[in-house]
């Protein structure tokens, strides 16, 4: 991202406003780190997407900032097609624009240095960085990146496992490219973003599972298992946790059966 990232973590040049993007977890006040908590207090005012129909997620947001001080600026998220477009990409790019265009507004209204607090770490299938880095092009911001605890680790944590075995690879990947990472060959593969539960679309007989919803939060469920064990009670504690908390948000590592690896774990 060239010069728009310079390192800002004592003092941001003097003729450029700073923009911090936190990562935060879960929202849990105990999974911020003090580096986290230190970026949070530093600024004016956070700027956090409202997507609206009682935001569960906006809502956490809300509350850390109340708990340390700190204004929070809710902007209606732009709207954007969820039904698999035929050009997804495209529809993202839309969609950041839109969001730049409503952040800006706000950046030109408010005065001094304004936060984004990211889910989880700000590196994992999350769109802050790039939607901040056409707003630092477009108003000279300086900005900096405080990291998260992502849901891989929380999951990995939970299960008390490592997520791969002894020299083995890993891939990080959606539920929209699972089939194709089946395809390519492989043995380790960590999903996120998956609305659909894809993984009960691989042969059930094939697949270790360990699958964990909203993690960190009060409404944290795992199941684990052979697939062809656990898919129904995937299902039904899927559905249990949305029920409850109104969200899912899940995580799962899937591991071939057949590949020869070191267990890990306990």
């Amino acid at each position: 991202m060239g010069e728009l990232f310079e390192t800002v973590a004592a003092q941001p040049p003097q003729d450029k406003r700073r923009v911090r993007v936190i990562g935060i977890g879960t929202g849990d006040p105990g999974q911020l780190s003090g580096e986290a908590i230190a970026a949070l207090t530093s600024v004016a005012y956070v700027i956090a997407a409202d997507k609206g129909g009682g935001d569960p997620l906006l809502d956490v947001r809300r509350r850390l900032c109340e708990r340390y001080g700190v204004d929070l600026v809710a902007v209606r998220d732009p709207e954007r097609d969820r039904d698999d477009p035929a050009d997804y990409p495209g529809v993202v790019r839309d969609w950041h624009a839109a969001r730049v265009d409503a952040y800006a507004d706000v950046l030109a209204e408010c005065p001094g240095d304004a936060a984004f607090l990211v889910w989880g770490d700000p590196a994992f299938y999350d769109s802050t960085l790039r939607v901040v880095e056409d707003l630092a092009a477009r108003l000279r911001l300086a900005c900096d990146v405080i990291p998260g605890i992502s849901a891989p680790q929380l999951l990995a944590a939970r299960h008390r496992i490592v997520l791969h075995g002894i020299g083995q690879p890993i891939l990080v990947t959606t539920g929209r490219r699972l089939a194709d990472a089946v395809i390519a060959g492989h043995d380790n593969i960590v999903v996120m973003l998956d609305g659909t539960l894809a993984c009960l679309e691989l042969d059930p007989d094939g697949w270790q599972i360990w699958w964990g919803a909203n993690l960190g939060s009060d409404d944290e469920v795992l199941v684990a298992g052979r697939l062809a064990d656990v898919a129904d009670d995937l299902l039904r504690a899927r559905e249990a946790v949305k029920a409850r908390a109104g969200w899912v948000m899940d995580t799962y590592l899937l591991r071939r059966v057949e590949a020869r690896q070191v267990p890990s774990g306990a």
